[in-house]
């Protein structure tokens, strides 16, 4: 069952880690915003699976053809915010307040490289750090981990994969898995694409720990809104049916390359319209399937 709530009603955990470091500090991954992705046997991650199920040859694009994009100032925006709360679960506890937070995204923004800071709105940044601030307090959090790569390999041999940016544990071992986004939460109708992406994670956990969360929540820091999703084990095997399903349906296009247009109303927001059929381009040639690449480890990123 999915849940909406307002941060007003204090929904904030306490996660104690069953062994805190001394001093409540946790290393951090540098910032890595202009970095070459190195290339992955092709899986099924919550971004590329949506791609493939709003257009199949985007989902080209991406993943076989892999076409350069621009960054756009909410993806800019996305990576900065996401760096600086990372950074601010790195601190002792007691640091994490919000002008440290703020001195945070100083940093991370000088770190850009100077295309990508002349995307950023400092001011609109740091905006969404306070609404955060607003909707828990992180001095009371103890996260088992952030920016965690999850993968798993289900066995139809489906590879599933994602990062999430936060992992609670609680001292009697309950799971909490917690995502934030940038944006405003969804109205009811575009809902389950948000279920759809906690639905990925929970199983992703629980096919490569067995372990099934007790809790998935999206912190909306665009609105102050927050989606909770709290899993079933039988509504995640039923959920494993429909990606197996939609791995089969990325294999029938593999061989031949037959990934179509799927013209809709995101086209607008595409990166590859001068290469796309349906606006009159001409895709590359199909470079093949990359079926023959070796496996690698979480530290890279997602196809």
């Amino acid at each position: 069952m999915i849940e909406a709530d307002r941060a007003a009603t204090g929904d904030t955990l306490a996660v104690p880690l069953p062994r805190p470091a001394p001093d409540g500090a946790r290393p951090v991954t540098p910032l890595r915003l202009d970095e070459e992705r190195p290339r992955r046997r092709p899986a099924l991650s919550p971004s590329r699976a949506a791609d493939f199920k709003q257009c199949p040859l985007l989902y080209r694009f991406r993943v076989v053809d892999r076409l350069p994009e621009e960054r756009s100032p909410a993806q800019v925006r996305g990576i900065v915010v996401h760096a600086v709360l990372e950074r601010l679960f790195g601190l002792p506890a007691l640091e994490r307040v919000p002008t440290r937070a703020h001195a945070l995204l100083a940093e991370v923004v000088a770190e850009l490289t100077e295309q990508d800071r002349a995307l950023i709105d400092e001011a609109d940044a740091a905006r969404l750090i306070d609404a955060y601030f607003a909707m828990e307090d992180p001095r009371r959090l103890a996260p088992e981990a952030c920016e965690v790569f999850l993968e798993a390999e289900l066995e139809s041999g489906v590879g599933l994969r994602g990062y999430v940016d936060r992992l609670d544990v609680n001292a009697a071992g309950d799971v909490r898995i917690v995502d934030y986004k940038t944006g405003t939460a969804p109205r009811a109708v575009f809902e389950a694409r948000a279920l759809f992406q906690l639905k990925f994670y929970a199983l992703v956990l629980l096919r490569s720990r067995g372990v099934l969360p007790r809790q998935l929540r999206l912190m909306y820091l665009g609105d102050g809104e927050s989606l909770s999703y709290h899993p079933e084990r039988d509504e995640l095997e039923r959920f494993e049916r429909t990606l197996v399903a939609l791995w089969q349906a990325v294999l029938r296009a593999a061989p031949t390359g037959d990934f179509r247009p799927n013209p809709g109303r995101m086209c607008g927001w595409c990166s590859h319209q001068a290469t796309c059929p349906a606006f009159g381009g001409t895709p590359p040639a199909y470079p093949g399937w990359p079926d023959d690449l070796p496996a690698r480890s979480g530290a890279d990123c997602e196809p």
